[in-house]
């Protein structure tokens, strides 16, 4: 993403879904937001399809039944950590690519490209190169976006090219100020941890903007996926 240039009003890029697209961060404006989520259909069944971005670390196997079990995700870095419920029930498709990233190690070491603090509150991450356009070698269809909305504690996956998901995924410290079209599959709500990304936010950016590269660098060292049992009890979010 490129944050030299920046105007009150971004638009969804409509770029050809064409299988050499790349996926890239999200693109709306800190003040006014536009697109069209009557484009994004959730899939008829889970599929993941490879593209021409960077090497794949292989595809996802998808079984509805082991998808559907819960679990937690624990996004360790170098400011602190912050875990997540997986909402498997609701995106299993994106739940179920998280994890595997996540079990690959596709996620260690990269750095959180952008975040935001006016009109909407989030940090954008899992591009392993920073720069907001690698996909993991594959690319799968929206879901969830029923009245989806991107509450504080959300967790999202990040594009720009409607049911084009790949890696990217971005998390809302605080609730939007202005209002977000549902485009963005939520896929998971924050345990603990909003603390962390509370102070990443106070600390700006790189440029004194308020849409650009975190002012002090957001490494993901490691992400762990803690299956639960079926039948034992969710924590409770505070």
């Amino acid at each position: 993403m490129n944050f030299s240039t920046r105007s009150r009003v971004v638009k969804v890029a409509t770029v050809a879904l064409a299988v050499t697209t790349t996926c890239s961060g999200l693109t709306w404006a800190a003040v006014s937001l536009t697109g069209n989520s009557a484009d994004a259909k959730p899939p008829v069944a889970c599929s993941y399809n490879l593209t021409n971005g960077a090497k794949t670390v292989g595809i996802p196997t998808f079984d509805a039944r082991a998808a559907a079990r819960p679990y937690t995700a624990e996004v360790v870095t170098n400011r602190g950590t912050i875990t997540f419920e997986a909402l498997t029930d609701k995106a299993p498709c994106t739940t179920n690519s998280f994890s595997f990233l996540a079990r690959k190690g596709y996620y260690d070491g990269s750095p959180c490209h952008r975040v935001t603090t006016r009109g909407i509150f989030v940090l954008d991450c899992g591009d392993p190169k920073g720069e907001g356009t690698a996909d993991p070698g594959y690319f799968f269809q929206d879901e969830n976006l029923d009245a989806a909305e991107y509450s504080a504690g959300t967790v999202a996956m990040s594009k720009a090219v409607p049911g084009r998901n790949g890696s990217q995924f971005f998390i809302s410290y605080a609730d939007p100020a202005v209002s977000m079209p549902s485009e963005w599959t939520p896929f998971g709500k924050v345990l603990s941890g909003l603390d962390v990304l509370k102070e990443i936010a106070r600390n700006g950016t790189q440029d004194g903007s308020s849409d650009g590269r975190p002012k002090k660098a957001v490494v993901i060292k490691s992400v762990t996926v803690r299956q639960a049992s079926v039948n034992a009890p969710r924590e409770k979010r505070g």
